[in-house]
């Protein structure tokens, strides 16, 4: 039985069709690398255009980042990509993206667990 699950895995890998686990892992370490160096227009520019559009009215997208409660990212210790959507889970913070045409967009940011409930978010749409 075990040898049947495995053969459907070896065909999506050999036909191309394993998600790509480092586009997003990159597009999540360039994010924090970008609040790391306090350039949060660019940071804003890798979010969701939804995303961009944080809660605050008044404030730009820069000032509300400055806010917000970001962990301090680090090294990436795990990706989950599901389709267009993907997890990127950071030494010091979790991420959720969405691939678009022009590449992973992070959707959610500073996303800690909450027991039996979806992520609770600093960044979100």
């Amino acid at each position: 039985m075990r040898n049947l699950l495995i053969w459907p895995a070896l065909v999506l890998v050999a036909a191309g069709c394993a998600p790509d686990m480092a586009a997003p892992a990159r597009a999540a370490e360039r994010f924090h690398a970008a609040l790391s160096a306090h350039h949060e227009d660019a940071a804003c520019a890798m979010l969701t255009r939804k995303t961009e559009k944080l809660p605050d009215p008044g404030q730009t997208c820069a000032e509300a980042l400055r806010e917000a409660k970001l962990g301090p990212g680090g090294s990436v210790t795990s990706v989950s990509v599901w389709g267009d959507a993907a997890q990127v889970r950071l030494a010091g913070d979790t991420l959720f993206l969405h691939r678009f045409t022009d590449g992973w967009r992070v959707k959610a940011a500073g996303c800690e667990p909450v027991r039996d409930l979806p992520y609770d978010c600093e960044v979100e749409d």
